[in-house]
């Protein structure tokens, strides 16, 4: 693996569990207070996206010191975003129906952390490219 790779990885990493505990806080704190699972979702997913989108931009897929969050990458961004929130959205609505909003808190870090690994091929070849 490249230090370049690796680099990106490892700050991957360290964003998205900013942006996934800024999200899971979120959408447990909205859901605990009575709001609908698939709107908590969402309003915890834009909390954490917009930490995210920023954060990699900036330092994780910076090229020699320049961060990369123009109008392609933020359209990019969005685009891949809207996906990701629609499967993260199903999967927990799916969770909250069949077993109840406690294994909903339980199950998002999980499906969200699933998705991640999809959304950092995404980000270092499409999003921030």
């Amino acid at each position: 693996m490249s230090h370049s790779l690796a680099h990106q990885l490892w700050r991957f990493g360290l964003v998205g569990g900013i942006q996934l505990l800024a999200d899971w806080a979120c959408f447990v704190a909205l859901s605990a207070l009575g709001a609908d699972v698939v709107a908590a979702n969402l309003i915890g997913r834009v909390s954490g996206a917009s930490l995210g989108y920023w954060l990699n931009g900036r330092f994780t897929f910076a090229r020699q010191g320049v961060p990369q969050l123009g109008k392609p990458q933020l359209l990019r961004f969005l685009l891949f975003w809207l996906l990701m929130s629609g499967l993260s959205t199903l999967a927990v609505d799916l969770l909250d129906q069949a077993h109840g909003l406690y294994w909903a808190w339980l199950g998002k870090p999980l499906i969200d952390a699933t998705l991640a690994a999809v959304g950092f091929v995404a980000a270092r070849w499409w999003i921030y490219r």
